[in-house]
């Protein structure tokens, strides 16, 4: 005669919930961390008597090191999982952070602050964790988790941007830098519940085509909804990128204080906490391209009513509270979209092309936001340039099918 023995029970720090909060803990430090880098726009190029566009090319390079390198991270995690991949991007972030706080040359500031933040910003980002989640949660609850995941993000914003606007205020920006670098490293803890990921390679789901990773990439770029959501995601990261970084100055130059600069943008972070995990939801209970196609719009609208009208305290916080909660709001939309299209199976891959898309965009808003101020003084001429970016990401939503692309269908 013999017993079954019952299946044991996992730890609970492998458990689904578990796991969520942990990966939400990863998206908190890692998008706090580099929301806070506008604020040391002025004092690091002081420091340093650079031109601003100095500072503004090395986050534009991290941009778009982190947009190439995000392809390459979810090839990494689709194959062997997630927890390893952020832990080693952690490192990198670190040591990158201190770089940018040591380094008086251009060209290792731009080695810094550009590669290696970036490629650790990738390897620890939170496209990577909502990859993971994606597989853990059920079909019907994935919107909801990319919009959790992302709120959390947020929530980093709005955490970081006050704190090191203290840090900078009390103990300078290299200080600052220094205490931001051991606080990535804080992504390694909260690595470890995603372990339990890392036991076997991406195998077929249920409902989808059995198809190698290269495979996949070639049938995806073939489908014309792809390359739309690809065009528009583009935007998102050319108006949000340029925000970031160039914000704090505008406002210091309209007389606005560093104190409440950092209050605005941590004010960003906390009302795309809202937005984000409201985008979740709509997202999970019907169709995402409308959703998306009214985000930019309102964004565009925004920008034009906070550059027409006098710069002060008021209109600065209404501002930057209106661009919170549509600022990562466009991401668990377009993340469901590349599920609904695609499926599961290599999501963190398919994704990391389209925040490419995104990260040419950031490098862009970044860099033509430092190059043009030094060539005529001011801003207004990339304002205007995000707001007709807004009108076009609109327009390209549109014709997006929303439903299971032929090739990935399971016959």
């Amino acid at each position: 005669m013999t017993t079954e023995t019952a299946p044991r029970p996992a730890p609970w720090y492998f458990l689904p919930m578990t796991v969520l909060v942990a990966g939400c803990m990863v998206a908190i430090i890692n998008f706090g961390v580099r929301s806070t880098f506008g604020l040391f726009t002025v004092p690091i190029s002081e420091a340093h008597q650079w031109p601003r566009e100095v500072f503004s090319l090395a986050v534009a390079i991290q941009n778009l090191v982190w947009g190439i390198a995000t392809p390459l991270a979810g090839m990494m995690a689709d194959r062997f999982g997630s927890a390893r991949v952020l832990m080693t991007g952690a490192v990198i972030y670190a040591i990158g952070v201190v770089v940018m706080a040591t380094s008086s040359n251009p060209l290792v500031f731009h080695l810094g602050g550009g590669i290696l933040v970036g490629i650790g910003i990738a390897l620890s980002s939170f496209s990577i964790v909502m990859a993971a989640l994606g597989r853990i949660v059920p079909p019907e609850k994935r919107s909801w988790a990319f919009g959790l995941a992302t709120a959390s993000g947020s929530l980093g914003q709005f955490i970081f941007a006050p704190f090191a606007a203290a840090l900078l205020s009390a103990y300078g920006w290299q200080n600052a830098l220094y205490v931001l670098a051991a606080s990535s490293l804080g992504i390694i803890l909260f690595a470890l519940p995603l372990m339990v990921q890392n036991t076997s390679r991406s195998t077929a789901v249920a409902g989808e085509t059995d198809l190698s990773m290269g495979q996949a990439i070639s049938k995806a770029f073939g489908e014309r909804s792809y390359v739309l959501l690809t065009s528009g995601f583009f935007v998102c990261g050319f108006q949000l990128a340029f925000i970031t970084v160039h914000l704090p100055p505008y406002l210091a130059e309209h007389g606005i204080s560093k104190e409440m600069a950092g209050l605005a943008m941590g004010l960003i972070g906390l009302f795309n906490v809202a937005g984000s995990y409201l985008s979740g939801i709509i997202g999970g209970r019907g169709e995402k391209r409308m959703p998306l196609s009214l985000i930019y719009l309102a964004r565009s609208a925004a920008v034009v009513a906070f550059i027409m009208l006098p710069i002060t305290p008021v209109t600065t916080l209404i501002f930057t509270a209106t661009m919170g909660f549509l600022w990562l709001s466009t991401v668990p939309l377009t993340m469901g979209l590349v599920t609904v299209m695609f499926g599961t199976r290599y999501m963190a891959t398919l994704y990391g092309f389209v925040f490419l898309s995104h990260q040419v965009g950031s490098f862009l808003g970044v860099w033509l936001g430092g190059r043009l101020y030094d060539m005529y003084g001011n801003y207004d001429i990339v304002w205007w340039m995000g707001v007709a970016l807004g009108v076009f990401a609109a327009i390209v939503h549109l014709p997006i099918i929303e439903k299971r692309a032929a090739t990935f269908a399971a016959t």
